[in-house]
C-alpha cells in the first residue's frame, strides 16, 4: 500500500482539498465526488462529508493510497 505524508501548515485541511493538494484528483470538485462515492476512510471509518476537518494524527485511506497527516 502506497503511503503518502503530508505535513498540515494550519489546523485543519478539508478532505477534499487534500486529495487535491496530495495529488489524488486534479480539483476539490472531483475529490468532492470520490468522497461523494463512498470511497474514501478517514481513521478506518468510511468518510461521506465531503468538507470533513482533516486534523494532524488522522490518516485517509483512498483506495489503496494511505495518507498519514502530520
Amino acid at each position: 500500500m502506497p503511503r503518502i505524508r503530508f505535513e498540515l501548515e494550519g489546523e485543519f485541511v478539508e478532505l477534499n482539498q487534500l486529495l487535491k493538494l496530495v495529488g489524488l484528483c486534479d480539483s476539490g470538485g472531483i475529490g468532492k465526488q470520490i468522497v461523494a462515492s463512498g470511497g474514501v476512510s478517514v481513521d478506518g471509518r468510511q468518510e461521506l462529508r465531503k468538507t470533513a476537518k482533516i486534523r494532524s494524527g488522522q490518516t485517509v485511506t483512498l483506495e489503496d493510497v494511505e495518507i498519514a497527516v502530520v
